[in-house]
């Protein structure tokens, strides 16, 4: 298999990107990376585009809500835009793969709410097509929450959706869901085309279940790359068809620069990226 590249979730770098797109991205270039992955570009593609090509990045995966009307994250609700209008943005910065970032935990816990999601993103794929892109779905915790004849929702939207909807896995969000992140990654096999590189210490019961205690990003203990709990190794061995490494925090434990610079180094000085 042909190694990876390697990516960075902007979501990574949310204040500075939006108070500094040019500078953000511009010391991204000077870290080394040659790519990244766009989260909040589709109100702007115009400058978005604009600002990569200046520090002369790419962006071939973004995030995307295409399968709620509004997306919940720990951080607020942001509403969500047609999918020809995400799409269409989405062309416009040069992306091949437009990726949901999150679907609620309520539709996860039903096999009607799972075959719900599934149906919408085998269709969206086929909207997609149209305009020469691909979609895939990013997983946290609550998609590892429910399991129907030994399945997890999950592993059910896995079976229900077709192969060409690219999976993204996260890795330290299936550990915070009690998976074992290099034998989930094993088992996507072909259709998984980016891991989330994301490492940390999991918290003590699944924050996203009914019930638990309302979290936030900033309470989440996470690490550099290969400090903390996460089989990082492990999983990128087992990939079989990888395109991209994403690096990303939900919570950067200290100057955000430094912390991508830190895991950037794990890929490259390991030898698990081109």
């Amino acid at each position: 298999m042909a190694l990876p590249v390697a990516s960075i979730q902007l979501y990574t770098l949310a204040e500075q990107f939006s108070n500094d797109m040019s500078g953000s991205l511009e010391r991204l270039a000077e870290i080394g990376l040659k790519n990244v992955e766009a989260f909040d570009f589709v109100r702007r593609p115009d400058e978005v585009r604009a600002a990569l090509d200046a520090a002369g990045l790419a962006c071939p995966t973004g995030h995307a809500p295409l399968l709620s009307d509004t997306l919940w994250t720990p951080d607020g609700s942001i509403p969500t835009p047609e999918p020809q209008v995400v799409f269409e943005a989405a062309a416009t910065v040069g992306m091949s793969t437009v990726i949901d970032p999150m679907v609620p935990t309520d539709r996860w816990l039903t096999e009607d709410g799972v075959k719900d999601v599934a149906d919408r993103i085998n269709a969206l794929a086929e909207v997609a097509a149209g305009f020469g892109l691909t979609v895939g779905y990013h997983n946290h915790a609550q998609e590892f929450l429910a399991s129907f004849d030994g399945q997890t929702a999950y592993e059910r939207f896995i079976a229900l959706t077709e192969d060409r909807v690219a999976i993204e896995l996260d890795l330290f969000w299936a550990l915070v869901g009690g998976q074992d992140p290099a034998a989930l990654t094993a088992s996507l096999g072909d259709r998984l085309i980016a891991l989330h590189i994301k490492d940390g210490v999991a918290p003590a019961s699944n924050p996203f279940a009914p019930g638990a205690p309302a979290f936030s990003s900033t309470s989440l203990d996470q690490r550099h790359a290969g400090d903390g709990d996460v089989p990082l190794v492990e999983s990128l061995q087992a990939a079989t068809a990888l395109q991209y490494a994403v690096i990303e925090y939900d919570n950067a434990p200290g100057d955000v620069f430094d912390d991508i610079a830190s895991s950037y180094a794990f890929l490259t000085e390991g030898g698990y990226v081109r």
